[in-house]
């Protein structure tokens, strides 16, 4: 929110397409961050001539969403107009969460999981654990490039022009990669044995590290060559050595080389720090990323 607001006839010339581009624009840049000029703009469209159309494109496009979404949109029906708000909100978070938990990202976690679970309980290996603990981190950083572009979105080129799209969008799809990766592959983590790898949950903040490193370096490169940086330089940091190691015995090797890098409060602490200078890049350069999909 700031101290100015948009004069009503800037309101009115923007409904109706007749605003100076630039101050259109300007108008677009306070919407992100104005609530009520926000609210006067939609109401002032929605009586154009272009509101009847733009409503029944809404309801199409909300009723060809995907099943959690048609399904939220169909109870915010039921409910009626009084809990209809809080309904709508949630179809809104549904919808912009979609491509994160969607396509190939959710079979290659589930992939993971269960691929270790075999190799340790069905296939008699016992170093499961030490694998699961190095390509965990890389797996939400991975979901994060799956779930944002136009790889990943059909509609991502009509949602990059709203205000919605750049750094709330992209962190609401990240915290639904997060929310489905970070339960799922630690809970895969603590019933392998632990064949002298850290704990199950040691992953999580690399893992949040990791993510937030990528989130930050996509203002510059792009949120899919930020993903090969931070993920390729994980698995290089972590794998590269264990490979390099004389003598066999990778699992014994890799359970070391985690230990180092992830066990005990040192490591753990630096992880924490390495995140809160992640976020507040993120923070301070969050206007970069309403184009990171096209860098």
């Amino acid at each position: 929110m700031t101290g100015w607001h948009a004069s009503d006839p800037v309101v009115a010339g923007y409904a109706d397409g007749s605003l100076p581009e630039p101050d259109a624009w300007s108008l677009d840049k306070h919407l992100e961050s104005c609530a009520a000029c926000a609210a006067r703009v939609s109401r002032a469209v929605r009586e154009t001539a272009a509101g009847a159309v733009l409503a029944e494109v809404r309801e199409r496009v909300l009723d060809a969403a995907p099943a959690p979404a048609a399904a939220a949109r169909r109870a915010a029906r039921a409910r009626g107009p009084r809990r209809g708000g809080a309904a709508a909100r949630a179809t809104r978070v549904l919808w912009a969460a979609g491509p994160a938990v969607r396509g190939a990202w959710l079979p290659a976690v589930l992939l993971v999981a269960a691929g270790a679970l075999a190799l340790a309980y069905g296939g008699g290996f016992p170093g499961a654990r030490p694998w699961l603990l190095a390509l965990a981190p890389v797996v939400p950083v991975a979901g994060v490039a799956l779930s944002y572009g136009p790889h990943a979105d059909p509609l991502h080129e009509i949602v990059a022009a709203t205000p919605a799209a750049g750094p709330r969008l992209v962190l609401t799809r990240t915290a639904a990669v997060l929310a489905v990766s970070l339960p799922l592959l630690t809970l895969a983590g603590a019933v392998l044995p632990s064949s002298g790898a850290p704990g199950a949950a040691a992953w999580l903040l690399p893992g949040l590290a990791l993510t937030l490193a990528c989130l930050a370096l996509a203002g510059w490169t792009g949120v899919r060559a930020a993903t090969a940086v931070t993920g390729g330089g994980w698995l290089c940091a972590v794998l590269g050595p264990v490979l390099a190691a004389p003598g066999g015995r990778l699992s014994v090797h890799l359970a070391e080389r985690l230990s180092a890098c992830l066990g005990g409060a040192p490591a753990q602490g630096g992880w924490a720090a390495a995140a809160v200078v992640c976020a507040a890049v993120l923070a301070v350069r969050r206007s970069a990323h309403p184009l990171l999909e096209k860098r």
